[in-house]
């Protein structure tokens, strides 16, 4: 094809491309991709030529668009878990509280419910469920449960149903927040019976080293969610100076961020659940460990960091004041 003919053939969409780029992601891919095809083929029939020059330098604007967006959406990221995410839980430290709060209420009725009560364990984790951990244990597996079913299926369905259940407990943040305190009251209530399982059987201590391997990350979101349930909630009953279609849309953004953070949170807590907690012969040691990095992460992201970028907020805001 003579060079006059392959200008002619491509020049409209050439012009269409410089004047009017795509600005969307695909569009910017798809833009780069035929310029560097028409590039390829000029340099191979018209080395020399401007059309040549004028190809390279069009793909060559793509290309830095691309990276530059990339560039900008891992920044957002980054941006997000760094700044937005622990300032708006540390805004909200006091619901945080709350949650957690009601949290180890719910537990210890639980605890001392199935204590008074023969008959509560198994109205609360059915009949089967105790009859086989009782099973387990006279066989001198206790926490053979863990240890039951393929791993890969059991970290799938463990994320997937908690996340369900993180998610709920927000949403309960619309009628009045009294789903998200119920769920949270149930979840609790159910671990504190769990755990008088293991105790009027002498076997607490193992009971909380190999549950506190996902545990504590896992039981954490609990709270987490429940919070973000009550922000919601709060944003609806005491909207302050705001009307309460503006303070439920700024609860709502804000109660989302919260429930966001529990997304990364669950799936560690899946995969220990899934894939470690069940080697329950593992090192004391190893146990401890794990234990004890899962709690630094858990106070220092949600306490610790939003706590330290609130009294800098602050301390900024009086500078500029």
């Amino acid at each position: 094809m003579r060079e006059a003919q392959f200008i002619k053939k491509n020049r409209d969409r050439w012009l269409q491309m410089q004047h009017l780029p795509g600005d969307q992601p695909d569009e910017m891919a798809n833009e780069f991709i035929q310029l560097v095809e028409d590039l390829g083929y000029s340099k191979t029939f018209y080395p020399t030529s401007r059309v040549t020059k004028y190809l390279n330098a069009e793909a060559g604007k793509r290309y830095l668009g691309i990276y530059q967006n990339q560039k900008q959406s891992r920044s957002r990221i980054v941006n997000f878990f760094k700044y937005t995410l622990p300032l708006t839980i540390g805004k909200h430290l006091g619901l945080l509280l709350i949650s957690f709060s009601l949290f180890v209420i719910f537990v210890a009725i639980g605890f001392f419910s199935a204590k008074t009560d023969e008959s509560f364990v198994r109205m609360v984790m059915g009949d089967h469920y105790v009859n086989m951990t009782e099973k387990n244990i006279q066989d001198g597996h206790p926490f053979g449960v863990y240890g039951e079913g393929n791993e890969f299926l059991s970290f799938c369905y463990i994320f997937v149903n908690n996340v369900v259940v993180s998610l709920k407990e927000f949403a309960g943040g619309i009628l009045l927040g009294i789903p998200t305190v119920l769920g949270l009251m149930y979840n609790s209530v159910v671990v504190g019976a769990f755990e008088y399982m293991f105790y009027s059987k002498g076997l607490i201590n193992d009971s909380l080293l190999t549950i506190l391997i996902h545990g504590t990350i896992e039981l954490s979101t609990f709270v987490i969610a429940a919070a973000s349930g009550l922000v919601l909630a709060k944003s609806w009953i005491f909207p302050g100076t705001k009307s309460r279609l503006n303070a439920l849309k700024q609860g709502a953004k804000e109660g989302v961020i919260i429930a966001l953070s529990n997304v990364p949170m669950l799936f560690i807590a899946a995969i220990f659940e899934g894939f470690i907690t069940r080697h329950t012969d593992m090192p004391l040691v190893l146990k401890l460990f794990i234990i004890t990095i899962s709690l630094c992460l858990v106070l220092g992201y949600f306490v610790i960091y939003p706590l330290k970028l609130m009294k800098q907020a602050k301390q900024e805001s009086i500078a500029k004041s």
